[in-house]
């Protein structure tokens, strides 16, 4: 049975260390850690301000796509956090880890979950461009 111990929506800051520590464990010989962070452009175009806001049930939706995963693939933990709120170029916007016995799975794992994560999680990331230009985009 694979381990969920963290799949949440949270609007303070994200930690590498909180993600790597929940998903280690003595039988893994691969950790494959993950960070979304966030850049000054998108789509050739300076983005000045972001906001990412999720629907009541985007952690819960979080948790059901990690525990799927869990069950499909061979890997003993897998982890994740997305965070919502005004966030800053240089901010770490999502966090996933996945541990194994073996690289091929935890880098499977890895990134199926953050793949379904942005496919499946409602999030919705609001951004600002230079120009003044608003744009809303799902995925994350």
């Amino acid at each position: 049975m694979t381990s969920v111990p963290i799949a949440e929506v949270r609007d303070t800051p994200l930690s590498l260390d909180e993600v790597y520590d929940a998903v280690r464990d003595p039988a893994a010989g691969a950790v494959v850690l993950f960070t979304g962070v966030v850049r000054d452009h998108d789509g050739g175009r300076d983005v000045t301000a972001l906001t990412y806001s999720a629907h009541p049930i985007a952690g819960d939706e979080l948790r059901r796509v990690a525990e799927t995963i869990g069950r499909e693939e061979d890997v003993r933990a897998l982890a994740a956090t997305h965070r919502v709120g005004e966030l800053s170029v240089g901010d770490l916007a999502v966090v996933v880890a996945a541990s194994a016995a073996h690289r091929d799975a935890a880098f499977t794992a890895a990134r199926r979950l953050i793949d379904e994560l942005k496919a499946e999680v409602p999030l919705w990331k609001h951004q600002v461009f230079a120009s003044g230009e608003p744009e809303w985009v799902h995925p994350t």
